[in-house]
């Protein structure tokens, strides 16, 4: 019985001591538009990060209007030393 030989095949261009990497076997064509379907994702991920921080600093916005027309809240808050407007 022979064995199959299954080490790596050896990649023109290389070195005989490095080990082919995965760029190395694909097409060129293909590598370009994997990285260009990686910018697209980071793209989507920092607008939708964007989107996020706007909802949250617009809520954020909507609940100190709320307050701030809350009597209780201005007197809680407001400075306790009346001895200044006289």
């Amino acid at each position: 019985m022979a064995k199959k030989n299954q080490g790596s095949r050896p990649v023109a261009g290389r070195e005989d001591n490095q080990a082919a990497t995965l760029k190395d076997l694909l097409n060129p064509a293909v590598v370009s538009k994997l990285k260009e379907q990686a910018a697209e994702m980071k793209r989507e991920e920092e607008t939708r990060k964007e989107e996020e921080r706007k909802r949250v600093e617009e809520a954020r916005r909507q609940e100190q209007k709320k307050l701030e027309s809350s009597f209780e809240y201005l007197l809680n808050n407001s400075s306790q030393d009346w001895k200044k407007f006289k």
